[in-house]
């Protein structure tokens, strides 16, 4: 019988994994035109369960890719969230209601609950959109890293070599692949092969608290069924959360009674059944009533609080998600972390394998991602054990009352909305000017503002006019140009950004506008100016000449963008956004010198 010979290939980028923090990986790469491949055990997509509440900073981030719409038609919208606590009459009453997202700058003050498997069919049809699809049922069985400084030092090398197997290969053909990759993304979930096999250890502790998982269509005459509802009785802790249609989940606190086998001490979910976990909620909802009009999906889980030692091996094999940090479910933060996890590293590999920056800024993903992920875990520690523990009554004086469980919730709006993200200073965020834009803090997200294009006075988010597309968006604030000084101020600022010495043709080449995209945003008034006014440099397109002033039916633009953004409204600023949306610096005019350092520590030429 003839020997079947493995297959050999090159891919820039494999992803390994193809859930959602794989998909938005793979999607990412191949927006930017990278030549990506990825692959997943699972013979199909997931059907239903697992991973569903989207986030403010991920709507924002979905938006910059296209693709917000597709969820909000499919998914459903949480407004408000409501207390429920041991009520003197037996039973539980509601102790109140309070908005759901509580960061007053998130663009979409809501969370979006849509179950994974619709999630990842978004991905999956827009990576179909690049030619792109999921390989599956493939697993890799080796990985050798290169120990070659040489060729380690590349970045056009192919250091990674990666032997695949296909579990559903067909009769005559060959089951093995091997794959040379440039780069290699772990995204492969909390137990994940790549982690394991670059030899990465976990860091932290499994706790006590153990959870079920029961999603299903309820009949019920809880009047809290629609909103986010923290349940807190003497019989143990629950969570409601609204799925689209008119499905929910529900998050329910077991004991080790319920759940742990005593003979291993682990959780068997064999001792566990969707009919036993509905009637341990029961219990937390009395007064109220439920009972299952359809069962969808159920699991139980114990919570463990994890991030792994180091996210990377060279900067050429990473880790993402799950394979990174594990925690509990209930704060809507792991598929949230996992996919803000890979917005963050794929536009750095995408610039490295352009030749537009050096293999340094591969290093930021570490420095600015497990910082992020152990202040989750804090989070997760704190958040978790204050729903975890008893509720205060008459019988238990030393439980956790209404006001603290509330005022926690509150104070981590920020954090868990996603919209307080905050990177410390490094080679791509560099705090010298803060005061030139006080409220734009460097570090975090382009805070949303409407604008109006100069050309007609359309209104525009500021938000929707830097995509994520790879590029750097130089934000030049014009201030007001109709001033004399303010216009000899601009012309100078031209001149400098026209000299081959500056960033901007230093990095961009004979053509800028690939790497960098130029926005002016002037203070002048609709009535007093025209596009063409502005020196030519500053107007790539008439599109990118914008004024912060009202619309022409002050509905939209408030003409409040300065304002909003600590800028003087006379003199401006430059700032600069990175490709993931976050503010990398700001500087005055006279500065320019300073973001050529800033491009120059890690762009090449």
């Amino acid at each position: 019988m003839p020997v079947l010979l493995a297959k050999e290939s090159d891919v820039d980028v494999l992803v390994i994994g193809a859930g959602p923090a794989g998909l938005m990986a793979a999607s990412s790469l191949a927006k930017a035109g990278v030549n990506v491949r990825i692959i997943d055990q699972r013979p199909n997509k997931v059907a239903a369960g697992q991973a569903d509440g989207l986030q403010p900073r991920t709507l924002e981030v979905f938006q910059s890719y296209g693709l917000l719409h597709h969820f909000e038609e499919q998914g459903n919208q949480l407004h408000m969230v409501a207390f429920y606590n041991p009520s003197s009459k037996g039973g539980v009453e509601r102790t109140g209601r309070v908005q759901a997202i509580n960061a007053s700058t998130a663009r979409y003050p809501f969370e979006i609950t849509l179950h994974q498997g619709a999630i990842e069919a978004i991905f999956l049809d827009f990576l179909a959109s690049f030619g792109v699809q999921v390989e599956r049922p493939v697993i890799p069985t080796s990985m050798q890293l290169s120990a070659d400084e040489k060729e380690l030092k590349d970045p056009q090398s192919h250091p990674v070599k990666i032997t695949l197997q296909n579990l559903d290969a067909k009769a005559g053909q060959p089951d093995t692949e091997i794959v040379h990759a440039k780069y290699v993304i772990g995204a492969d979930g909390a137990h994940s092969w790549v982690r394991k096999a670059l030899g990465i250890s976990m860091e932290g502790e499994q706790s006590d608290y153990i959870w079920g998982v029961l999603d299903m269509v309820p009949e019920t005459d809880f009047p809290d069924i629609r909103n986010k509802s923290a349940i807190h009785s003497n019989n143990g802790s629950c969570m409601v959360i609204p799925r689209e249609g008119d499905k929910i989940r529900l998050y329910i606190q077991l004991t080790d009674t319920d759940a742990v086998n005593p003979l291993t001490g682990r959780v068997d979910k064999e001792k566990m059944s969707a009919e036993k976990l509905l009637q341990v909620a029961k219990k937390s909802f009395y007064p109220y009533t439920i009972q299952p009009k359809e069962v969808e999906w159920w699991t139980i889980y114990g919570i463990g609080q994890r991030v792994a030692s180091k996210f990377s091996a060279n900067e050429r094999v990473f880790i993402a998600g799950d394979a990174c940090h594990t925690h509990s479910p209930k704060g809507g933060q792991g598929m949230n972390a996992s996919m803000i996890d890979t917005h963050n590293l794929t536009w750095k590999i995408a610039h490295v394998l352009r030749g537009w920056a050096n293999m340094s800024l591969l290093k930021t993903y570490e420095y600015e991602r497990r910082k992020y992920a152990q202040d989750l875990i804090y989070f997760d520690k704190t958040f978790s054990a204050l729903f975890s523990e008893k509720p205060a009554s008459e019988e238990n004086q030393g439980g956790v009352t209404h006001e603290q469980f509330l005022e926690a919730f509150l104070s981590f709006g920020l954090f868990t909305s996603g919209i307080g993200i905050h990177y410390a200073p490094s080679a791509i965020v560099n705090t010298k000017h803060q005061s030139h834009a006080s409220n734009l803090i460097i570090g975090q997200r382009i805070l949303p503002s409407v604008f109006i294009r100069a050309a007609d006075a359309r209104p525009f988010e500021i938000q929707d006019l830097i995509p994520s597309d790879a590029r750097f968006k130089v934000l030049v604030f014009a201030g007001d140009i109709t001033e004399v000084s303010q216009m000899r101020r601009l012309r100078v600022l031209g001149e400098k950004l026209g000299k081959p010495e500056h960033f901007y043709n230093k990095f961009g080449g004979k053509e800028p506008s690939a790497a960098f995209d130029l926005i002016t945003i002037s203070s002048s008034k609709k009535e007093q100016v025209d596009a063409t006014d502005f020196p030519e440099v500053f107007r790539p397109h008439l599109n990118n000449i914008l004024l912060d002033d009202e619309d022409m039916h002050a509905r939209v633009a408030k003409g409040t963008g300065y304002d909003t953004y600590g800028i003087d409204r006379a003199r401006g600023a430059v700032v600069v956004v990175r490709p993931d949306g976050y503010v990398g610096m700001v500087a005055p005019f006279e500065d320019v010198a300073d973001i050529d350092q800033y491009f120059s520590s890690f762009m090449t030429v």
